[in-house]
């Protein structure tokens, strides 16, 4: 089977198995972007795992372009079925896949994929660190805010061995944008973080007048309800 050919049977199932009340109120909650066959979350993941079962799951170059062809389609399940095959191979993958990474980041970009790939990334330096700096250093110099959004939400699982410094500095180069996702990507950064080390978020915030409000108001939300609740 083709990569094409896998493509039209996934289409298949999922045109099939659609409903059009469900895809008119999912494209309304994502502004009209994109087009959805009418699955909800449990649906697709349920018939992907069929899928998967019976075709199998793709690998190497074929992994790549068929995650391509999907991210072409119009449908925003169909790019969900492809995540969902890279992060089954994701611990297998080489050095170099963060390109493809990248690539996917930036195409038919919005928080629901950004935020999976996000995930992803994470896992991927985890097993290359000597990736972080360069790859983190081109993001947040390429003007594209939805790889600088990955920059400050990566390590969000990280906990212990978050590089707060890093975080730091991706945050402070961000601090004048007026664009929410990283005003809010920022606050959710320093929020997660303030779980392992209250004090040095409070201190950052406090330092760093020229955060956004609402980066300020997220970072500070699990700090102020600990104090509340002396």
């Amino acid at each position: 089977m083709t990569t094409e050919q896998y493509l039209h049977h996934v289409q298949a199932i999922f045109l099939e198995k659609g409903d059009l009340e469900t895809a008119q109120g999912q494209m309304r909650y994502m502004r009209n972007q994109f087009e959805y066959y009418g699955l909800k979350a449990g649906h697709w993941m349920a018939l992907s795992k069929v899928i998967f079962k019976e075709k199998g799951i793709l690998e190497g170059e074929e992994l790549k372009e068929f995650a391509r062809l999907c991210f072409e389609d119009v449908h925003r399940e169909l790019h969900y079925f492809a995540l969902e095959m890279v992060q089954k191979t994701l611990k297998k993958q080489p050095t170099d896949f963060i390109h493809l990474l990248e690539e996917l980041i930036s195409t038919k970009s919005w928080w629901d994929t950004v935020d999976w790939l996000s995930k992803l990334v994470g896992i991927h330096f985890k097993k290359f660190p000597e990736l972080i700096q360069p790859m983190t250093e081109r993001w947040m110099a390429s003007g594209n805010f939805w790889l600088q959004r990955v920059c400050l939400i990566f390590q969000l699982t990280y906990r212990e061995k978050t590089d707060f410094d890093l975080m730091k500095k991706c945050i402070l180069q961000i601090a004048s944008s007026k664009e929410f996702f990283l005003q809010k990507g920022a606050g959710w950064a320093l929020r997660q973080h303030s779980r392992t080390d209250q004090a040095g978020v409070a201190d950052f915030v406090e330092n760093n007048p020229q955060l956004s409000a609402l980066t300020k108001r997220e970072a500070m939300r699990l700090i102020l309800a600990n104090k509340s609740q002396k």
